[in-house]
């Protein structure tokens, strides 16, 4: 069984595009960390300097002592802001590179198949079990992604609930303590 040049320069080609797109996708993550970063940056600064001139313009210890108070929720909820926006683009950014994934071992095993259905119609007599034997390996392999993508689903399900409860959580200690 031999491959033409066409279709090995179009499964080079579907790498190279495949490839891309991971990379744009991971880049575009970054981008928007960096950018949620900067504007937490930025935030923290501008709250820190308006808390810092409310303590200092405070006319006794008591009156400085509420004003640190009242600016812990604030900070709590953005805090909790923060972590679960991280976790958005985290998650989404998951969740792109598990479609691309699934898309590829799709293509991959539709390619797997109908090479191997060539490579059983072109091989010699008494081989059927090696065709059978590989067969099977294919089988096991789809098996598995399936099970691996199945229980990826669920950890992201599970994470992003445990996320929602940690954030109401956070949140009501916070308002516990006004």
């Amino acid at each position: 069984m031999s491959i033409n040049h066409e279709q090995f320069a179009a499964a080079n080609k579907a790498t190279v595009d495949s490839l891309l797109s991971v990379a744009n996708t991971a880049l575009a993550s970054a981008e928007r960390i960096a950018a949620l970063n900067l504007n937490a940056a930025r935030s923290t600064l501008e709250d820190t300097v308006s808390g810092v001139k409310a303590v200092l313009s405070a006319k006794d210890p008591k009156e400085a002592l509420a004003v640190q108070t009242s600016l812990a929720q604030p900070a709590v909820e953005k805090a909790v802001a923060y972590s679960r926006s991280v976790y958005e683009i985290t998650s989404q950014t998951q969740q792109e590179l598990a479609k691309m994934v699934e898309a590829q071992f799709g293509d991959f095993q539709k390619s797997m198949s109908g090479m191997l259905e060539m490579a059983a119609k072109s091989a010699p007599a008494g081989s059927e079990s090696a065709v059978a034997a590989i067969q099977n390996a294919i089988a096991a392999a789809t098996s598995a992604f399936g099970n691996m993508n199945t229980v990826a689903k669920q950890f992201a399900e599970t994470a992003q609930a445990n996320i929602a409860s940690a954030t109401k959580a956070a949140t009501a200690a916070s308002k516990k303590s006004k």
